[in-house]
């Protein structure tokens, strides 16, 4: 093989080896992606079925209801325009509380439940996810006029 040659099929190998590694990248971050949907947007059927996502919002006072177990929780968050109820089996964190922002990753199950797999809360007083923050934000302006409230079951 004349030199010339050498270098071609080491090219072309080194871009089958960059595509092969660009494809499993690619594979390996779409598998750990998980969108963010507000309590609003669930109601509306807006987020997946069958895929992981992470919703947000306030927890709902009165709604935090703890199972006999100690460790499976079930509770309401809200955008103030739309609730959705979730559940977790788990450890919450120690600022989780009634009133306060959070948010939970997981899969909507076919009865209209939140499985939460992961719950997050804020971390002070004056911190709120961005994404929980645009949200409410978004709730409150389409829901100014409005009365009414949706409620995923």
């Amino acid at each position: 093989m004349k030199p010339r040659q050498k270098r071609l099929v080491f090219a072309l190998a080194a871009l089958v080896g960059i595509a092969v590694a660009a494809v499993l990248i690619t594979t390996a971050l779409r598998s750990n992606l998980a969108y963010f949907f507000s309590p609003s947007q669930v109601a509306a059927s807006e987020a997946p079925k069958d895929a992981v996502f992470r919703v947000g919002g306030l927890v709902r006072e009165g709604s935090l209801k703890r199972d006999k177990d100690g460790l499976t929780v079930q509770f309401v968050v809200t955008d103030n325009a739309a609730d959705v109820k979730v559940k977790y089996t788990g450890i919450l964190p120690d600022l989780f509380k009634e009133g306060k922002g959070m948010v939970a990753r997981g899969k909507l199950g076919k009865d209209g439940v939140f499985y939460a797999e992961e719950v997050l809360a804020k971390h002070d007083e004056n911190y709120m996810p961005p994404e929980v923050a645009s949200s409410l934000k978004t709730a409150h302006e389409a829901g100014a006029g409005n009365a009414t409230r949706a409620v995923v079951q």
